[in-house]
């Protein structure tokens, strides 16, 4: 990764670079994880809508447009981050991705919306996943799967099975699906 740019990886748009501006907690996912990420959802989003809730360099969810998804959903409440999202977007001319300048708590209280994938990397070393799990289960889909990324793996909350899980480096990433028997 060259610094404040990221390398998409795979499908449409391959090789394309999002430009980000420098922010302490903004730390794109490594291609590696992304690489290992897309292998586990099957390369190919086509139809599927996701939601990238913690856009940041938007990475994530330049990657699933790329690799066909009908619906992307970036929120991202930095300004100046949002700006960096709204250039990139016109760039990629990625007409399927929605941007939102919002606090994703804020967001997905609000939001209506069903997905079939949602990536959710918070700032780096914040414990948001927590506050976020109990607002998700009214926006997925049958099947959803849920990519979780922290500096520390932790066991999943109740409710949540996980699927897959890597580390790279300080990265630990789990994939997550809802387990059905325990959610409300």
């Amino acid at each position: 990764m060259i610094r404040n740019r990221v390398r998409i990886i795979g499908g449409a748009w391959r090789s394309r670079l999002v430009h980000f501006p420098p922010r302490p907690d903004l730390r794109p996912t490594p291609d590696r994880v992304r690489e290992t990420l897309f292998n586990w959802l099957g390369q190919d989003l086509t139809g599927k809508a996701c939601l990238d809730l913690f856009a940041g360099s938007g990475a994530l969810g330049f990657e699933a447009a790329s690799r066909g998804a009908r619906r992307v959903v970036m929120v991202e409440r930095d300004p100046v981050v949002y700006r960096a999202l709204v250039a990139s977007r016109a760039a990629l001319d990625a007409a399927v991705v929605e941007l939102q300048r919002a606090d994703a708590l804020e967001f997905l209280r609000a939001d209506d919306a069903v997905y079939d994938v949602v990536f959710i990397d918070p700032p780096y070393r914040s414990d948001l996943w927590p506050r976020v799990a109990p607002l998700l289960p009214r926006h997925l889909a049958t099947d959803a799967l849920v990519y979780v990324e922290r500096a520390t793996r932790a066991g999943p909350l109740p409710g949540w099975a996980v699927w897959k899980q890597g580390r790279a480096g300080q990265v630990a990433y789990q994939l997550l699906k809802r387990d059905p028997g325990a959610l409300p």
